[in-house]
């Protein structure tokens, strides 16, 4: 019999999408949205209390049901008005021409939280695709944002050098940071982990005795808080200072680092390097690769990178470091590991990575404030959109996808006992 084009077509389609990385990312986006759901649900006092009640009368189930409908909306509503746009507000600001500030607000804010993290991400990704697992990206963006801070605060140029020579700085300091595990992973075979791990520290230390210790302290001082940047050295707001907009022109040096990504990783021959070391490091050492001059300039662009990515959040932002920067929960190199393997180590997939978590973090903190629900329900959904895409067996065997390419992430670890 000849095969129905119908069945035919619907079989080749099926197969295309199931192995396609978009939809394993969009299937754990929804996962991660209906546990996100659940654990509102299980958490929201009202929603328990209708439940509780829901068998004292024919209407409590339906009642109960509308409950929590209602708070699940409420929070997910707040989360997307909150990081994108607030449509009644929007259309406000369409057609009467009025309060376009806060309209713009959220996707601003968005903006600005995954500016920063795009940059250091790209960093990260570039080490992990030579197969190298860079956990220090964390400690490179504070000396980046160190170097740049001292420039950006004691030289004083015109705009077209001072602010250049700011973001400069950041990158040379990234690089600097990144040259100490580099060279131990080189020449020593030390594990890059556990070394990257430990240098945060020592640059955590370093940054409070800057801060506490030297010249960039602010004057009159005593708390440990920097020099404020001179304006020829900040990445002005768009629209702005009066505007009340924090997006700035950092975003733009996050697109050339994008661009740079793709050229460097596709069209360069260091890059093509760098590939061939991290996919099979024999194949890479019998074609003449130097695996020591690989490892050490890995650490070198990562570490760049990241160090930009520091220069720009204090730049663009708070035009200052103080002690805690990017420590604790603003540590953007740690979420960077985490969205470079979200979006496979590729520069858009990074990107749209980059947008999803800043979407989360600032919808969360507008969720928090309009409904009550924990910001740590945005970190929730986070680990589990990750722990979806790192398993795609799992998201396959879930939604059916028989035809799902069971190797859909594959973590470069082999740098780890190399």
């Amino acid at each position: 019999m000849p095969e129905d084009p119908r069945a035919s077509l619907l079989s080749r389609w099926t197969r295309r999408t199931s192995q396609s990385p978009l939809l394993v990312t969009a299937l754990a986006l929804i996962l991660g949205l209906a546990v996100g759901a659940l654990v509102i649900i299980v958490t929201t006092p009202a929603v328990l209390d209708a439940w509780r009640g829901s068998f004292h009368s024919w209407g409590a189930p339906g009642h109960a049901i509308k409950v929590t409908l209602d708070n699940v909306g409420a929070g997910y509503r707040s989360m997307f008005t909150g990081s994108v746009v607030d449509p009644p507000q929007f259309w406000h600001s369409l057609t009467t021409g009025r309060n376009w500030s806060l309209s713009l607000t959220p996707l601003s804010e968005t903006l600005t939280y995954a500016t920063p993290l795009v940059i250091a991400s790209i960093g990260v990704g570039i080490a992990f695709q030579t197969g190298i697992f860079n956990i220090g990206a964390n400690g490179q963006a504070v000396a980046g944002g160190i170097a740049g801070a001292t420039v950006a605060s004691m030289i004083h140029l015109p705009t077209f050098l001072h602010l250049p020579l700011t973001l400069l700085a950041g990158v040379v300091g990234g690089m600097a940071a990144g040259l100490v595990p580099g060279l131990l992973k080189a020449y020593t075979g030390a594990h890059e982990v556990i070394v990257t791990i430990m240098f945060n520290y020592v640059i955590y230390a370093f940054l409070i005795y800057t801060l506490l210790s030297t010249p960039l302290q602010l004057p009159g001082q005593q708390n440990d808080i920097s020099r404020t940047f001179d304006a020829t050295a900040q990445l002005s707001p768009f629209f702005g200072g009066s505007s009340g907009l924090r997006v700035n022109w950092g975003l733009f040096v996050a697109i050339a680092v994008v661009v740079f990504a793709w050229w460097f990783l596709d069209r360069s021959s260091l890059g093509f390097d760098f590939r061939v070391t991290g996919a099979n490091p024999n194949a890479a050492r019998a074609s003449g690769i130097n695996a020591r001059v690989v490892v050490v300039l890995v650490f070198l662009v990562s570490g760049g990178l990241a160090g930009l990515a520091g220069i720009v959040q204090a730049s663009g932002t708070t035009h200052l470091i103080t002690g805690g920067f990017l420590i604790g929960n603003a540590g953007i190199g740690f979420t960077a590991i985490t969205v470079a393997l979200l979006g496979r180590n590729r520069p858009m997939g990074i990107v749209w990575g980059s947008l999803l978590f800043a979407a989360l973090g600032v919808g969360g903190r507008a969720m928090q404030s309009a409904t009550g629900i924990p910001l740590d329900l945005a970190t929730v959904i986070q680990s589990v959109i990750v722990l979806f895409v790192a398993t795609p067996v799992l998201i396959k065997e879930i939604f059916r996808l028989r035809g799902a390419h069971t190797s859909a992430l594959q973590l470069a670890t082999k740098g780890w006992g190399s």
